[in-house]
């Protein structure tokens, strides 16, 4: 069997050499490129919308699809059949690129013709036109190729390939306790897009994002069942449980699109050298976008109620690690001065959830309610910082006063029982001021129970006073009907401008084409602070951002349909010099292999910077 094997090889390597010889003297046929889909489709039924050409093609232009949702493609596939009568060779080929759809609304509509290059020719589809019912729809006509028996859509994403997880660092945690809940995605295939479409239900908890100003995703790999993954963290959240029992953490729901290879049409033949032969992409083996729904695993988090035993009078709920500190701006002042007493409590744990603390001061203090500063910061590792109270303090009589500490109480995780912190006690020095003779009385703490006494005449009026004849009014003059003509004539001027504005906004593709040079420049400077900083996964992923999202703002095309051919017939179509169309090709290929490759990529960084600055400037250039 071995050396059966073996002897296919030339075998098989003169057949196709032979083919290909022969396939020099066919003669040419004419180029049709057609589009099918069903005639009739129902309301939420899936459908196929298929383009196929009989020739070889390159730089497919699909149409807007905005009255159907895309589900997955264009799907790239190829076919070819050869005969040999009477030393006559006949050679067909067909090309096909395939949509699956689903209907949303009721109505007739009309897809416009797509475009494909032929040998140096442009060539134009038919428009196809489907009419979408309520219900169970009837079989159309049949006019798409294969029928009800057709193949399902070629490319497909195992369980195994794309997941996403679920994970916590503590799943028996304290009442109020900070505990972090992770989630990661899981490939082995690449991802292009993904969003959350569904966050998870978080019933009796208090959350803090912690990615939320995080401009990159920390990223690995790990090896699950043998399998390599690459690993991404997209979620991470820090969680306060506001109630003991066990508490559920519902699932995270994405919508990824992804890239996979298309499945390959014909069977096997189990030679080496005819498998890999065929699967190369002139055959069919290309990519395509597949758009696929995940959702993570269900979390139930078992909280344990805090201790009674040994709860301190004033606890207020604070949970976690934490230390306390107080001062005042001054200790010896005059009545009437102000003063400032701030305490500050830093730590790690449920800072935002902790409550003003309880000080007693003196009944001849005016007091005002404290401001709350807060220096929180988030990271991996959880939420931690300070909260600061500050007291605005006025002294309204004269003599020796005393602030009494005052006490925080907090559970401490680390040991597992309740601890309390007191501050210092302040003397403060008052003395009689120089701005009156008059005295303050206090009844109570509350600032509007003091009261002035001493004086009888105050805020006497001084300065010009202005005088103006008598019997003349607003009402009547010139003034009055400009005032009551000036509110129409503003709100006319408004409606001008957002009619206008409301105009401008509803064509987005207009809005997005120019936008598209100002957004890749920002996305630029982003990469360049990347550069600077030596953050390449950052850089690389803004700067592919910059370069594609360019095209796709420029011209309107969807992220899911870009790639190396679209961007050559949008430029194409726009009469772009072919020298700089081939730059703004190269430049992709050479930020794409530049992020993927392995080994050190610094030295190409400030290259491929100033390739996508300086081609993103003469394509701008060359479009105006």
């Amino acid at each position: 069997m071995l050396s059966d094997r073996i002897t296919m090889k030339p075998l098989g390597l003169w057949t196709i050499l032979l083919m290909l010889a022969l396939s020099l003297n066919v003669s040419g046929q004419k180029v049709e490129f057609r589009a099918t889909a069903n005639d009739v489709v129902a309301v939420g039924d899936q459908f196929r919308l298929i383009f196929s050409v009989n020739a070889q093609a390159s730089g497919f232009t699909a149409p807007v699809l905005k009255d159907f949702s895309v589900l997955a493609g264009p799907s790239q596939s190829s076919s070819s059949s050869m005969q040999i009568i009477n030393n006559q060779v006949t050679r067909s080929v067909e090309y096909s690129f395939t949509y699956l759809l689903q209907a949303n609304n009721e109505g007739t509509f009309t897809i416009a013709p797509a475009s494909v290059n032929v040998d140096g020719k442009t060539y134009k589809s038919n428009a196809v036109t489907i009419k979408v019912v309520k219900g169970s729809a009837q079989q159309g006509r049949g006019n798409q190729q294969g029928g009800q028996n057709q193949a399902p859509p070629s490319g497909e994403i195992g369980s195994k390939d794309l997941f996403v997880r679920a994970s916590v660092n503590k799943s028996n945690p304290y009442q109020g306790e900070q505990i972090i809940v992770t989630y990661k995605i899981y490939t082995r295939i690449p991802v292009s897009e993904y969003s959350i479409t569904k966050a998870p239900g978080l019933s009796g908890f208090w959350t803090q994002d912690l990615l939320k100003d995080s401009k990159n995703l920390n990223q690995y790999r790990e090896t699950i069942d043998g399998q390599e993954y690459v690993v991404a963290e997209i979620k991470k959240d820090a969680m306060f449980a506001q109630k003991s029992g066990k508490l559920e953490v519902e699932p995270l729901e994405l919508d990824v699109i992804a890239q996979v290879k298309r499945k390959s049409q014909r069977g096997r033949t189990n030679d080496p050298f005819f498998d890999s032969f065929f699967d190369d992409s002139f055959f069919g083996n290309s990519m395509q976008n597949v758009r696929k729904t995940i959702q993570s695993n269900k979390l139930t988090i078992d909280v344990k109620p805090l201790p009674a035993q040994g709860k301190p009078m004033g606890f207020t709920g604070a949970v976690g690690n934490f230390s306390l500190s107080a001062s005042t701006d001054r200790t010896e002042l005059k009545t009437n001065d102000a003063m400032s007493l701030k305490l500050t409590v830093t730590g790690k744990g449920n800072i935002k959830l902790i409550e003003n603390p309880a000080f007693e001061f003196p009944t001849d203090f005016e007091v005002y309610d404290p401001r709350v500063t807060d220096n929180i910061s988030t990271s991996a590792a959880g939420v931690n910082g300070s909260r600061t109270f500050e007291y605005l303090i006025i002294p309204r009589n004269p003599g020796s006063f005393t602030i009494r500490p005052v006490d925080f109480s907090y559970f401490d995780i680390n040991s597992g029982t309740y601890k309390t912190l007191t501050t210092q006690e302040f003397k403060i020095s008052v003395a009689r001021g120089s701005d009156g003779d008059g005295t303050f009385t206090a009844g109570q703490v509350n600032k509007e129970d003091f009261k002035y006494i001493g004086s009888d005449i105050r805020f006497i009026k001084t300065g010009s006073i202005s005088l103006k004849p008598v019997n003349t009014f607003l009402f009547g003059s010139s003034l009055f009907i400009l005032l009551m003509l000036a509110p129409v004539l503003l709100f006319a001027v408004f409606l001008i401008v957002w009619r206008s504005e409301l105009k401008k906004r509803g064509n987005q593709a207009l809005m997005r084409n120019k936008k598209a040079t100002g957004v890749a420049r920002k996305r630029l400077k982003s990469a360049e602070r990347f550069l600077k900083k030596g953050e390449h996964e950052a850089f690389w992923a803004e700067t592919s951002n910059a370069l594609w999202g360019y095209m796709s703002d420029k011209f309107n095309i969807p992220r899911s349909a870009l790639s190396m051919d679209s961007v050559n017939s949008a430029l194409s179509a726009k009469n772009v010099n072919e020298t700089l169309i081939k730059q703004f090709i190269d430049t992709l290929n050479n930020c794409e292999f530049a992020r993927f490759a392995p080994g050190n990529k610094s030295q190409k960084m400030d290259e491929i910077y100033n390739q996508a600055i300086d081609v993103i400037t003469k394509t701008e250039q060359e479009l105006r």
